[in-house]
């Protein structure tokens, strides 16, 4: 796949986890937090297992065979389902996410530092901490923005 075509899809999937992100802090006001986390991971399941059963090959590993450390992922999914359902309502959907994307920058960059979880290792370099400054920044700007009563 083309590098820019798959970038650009990259920031679609994040366009539409601000979506949701709104979305689902409307519901989880309406019915709680637990509740309108459990109707996203349902409807996702659902749709999830109908495209695995009409689009995906088969593989030689199963879920079975995996190691069992690699099945966490789906936990740290809930974690961010419930927090981002509760947050969106009290910090709005812009600073929940962008707050979200500066814990995702400064662990991926960990990750890619030290190579953690099989991945290759990508050394930290300074333009690497100018952007997590900068996004640091934004958010205190954005959450000042949210607050101020000008």
């Amino acid at each position: 796949m083309n590098l820019i075509l798959l970038l650009v899809l990259v920031i679609a999937a994040g366009a539409v986890l601000s979506v949701q992100a709104a979305i689902n802090g409307r519901l989880g006001q309406a019915v709680g937090v637990l509740r309108g986390s459990l109707v996203t991971f349902v409807v996702g399941a659902i749709v999830t297992a109908l495209m695995i059963l009409f689009f995906e090959p088969a593989y030689p590993v199963t879920l079975l065979d995996v190691p069992k450390w690699q099945l966490t992922g789906a936990l740290f999914g809930v974690v961010y389902m419930m927090v981002m359902v509760g947050a969106v309502p009290v910090v709005g959907t812009a600073v929940a996410t962008v707050a979200v994307i500066l814990g995702q920058l400064g662990m991926g960059m960990l990750i890619d530092n030290f190579g953690w979880l099989g991945n290759p290792a990508i050394e930290l370099s300074g333009a690497r901490i100018v952007a997590m400054a900068c996004l640091a920044l934004a958010l205190v700007f954005m959450y000042r923005s949210n607050t101020r009563t000008d």
